[in-house]
């Protein structure tokens, strides 16, 4: 059997769901986050849950805020894997990267907030320290930002543009089924 990729779940915390944000897109991506999170610990895969802890005091992030705390359907459980972070790259600074080698993990699946920020950010540095990943597209969220030149952009076209950024180059894009199905094709 083939070792499963190891499943990082990034930045599913509280304060990614607080009414204050920005319109997102991609409603049912926690569900779709769920249902991996049940798959890879019904399959006894590696689970990674990064969440960022931010060094400004103010920031609902800030160590022992609500928002810190991961969101409760998808919080690790006892025991489980969790890497902190304060940059959106979950490889910088964290030991992400000795710790999935030392256990020979060369594979990631990548999901979580936000797709144009931390997704892209991790995903970028994993393609380029020679993991095979991907990214869930139905399982990544972003929300709407002004581009430079001050146009206002969808949640769904911030979304696009970073899985279009990462696509081929860095990861492959796939859809939770797709995840689904070739998680369980390597446990046949």
């Amino acid at each position: 059997m083939r070792t499963l990729p190891a499943l990082i779940i990034i930045d599913m915390q509280k304060g990614m769901a607080f009414p204050s944000n920005p319109p997102r897109n991609n409603p049912d991506a926690e569900d779709h986050i769920a249902a991996l999170l049940g798959a890879w610990r019904d399959a006894g895969g590696t689970v990674v849950h990064v969440r960022h802890m931010s060094l400004s005091p103010g920031s609902v992030f800030w160590p022992g805020q609500p928002g810190a705390e991961f969101q409760d359907a998808l919080a690790p459980l006892p025991g489980a894997h969790v890497m902190e972070k304060n940059v959106p790259d979950a490889f910088i600074n964290t030991g992400l990267e000795r710790w999935l080698r030392v256990r020979g993990i060369e594979r990631l699946v990548i999901v979580g907030i936000s797709t144009n920020n931390s997704v892209e950010a991790t995903a970028r540095t994993a393609g380029n320290l020679g993991f095979d990943t991907q990214v869930v597209a139905d399982a990544t969220f972003a929300f709407e930002k002004r581009d430079y030149a001050g146009t206002l952009r969808s949640a769904g076209e911030v979304h696009a543009m970073a899985l279009a950024n990462l696509d081929g180059e860095y990861a492959t894009i796939m859809q939770t089924g797709q995840v689904l199905e070739a998680l369980a094709a390597t446990r046949q």
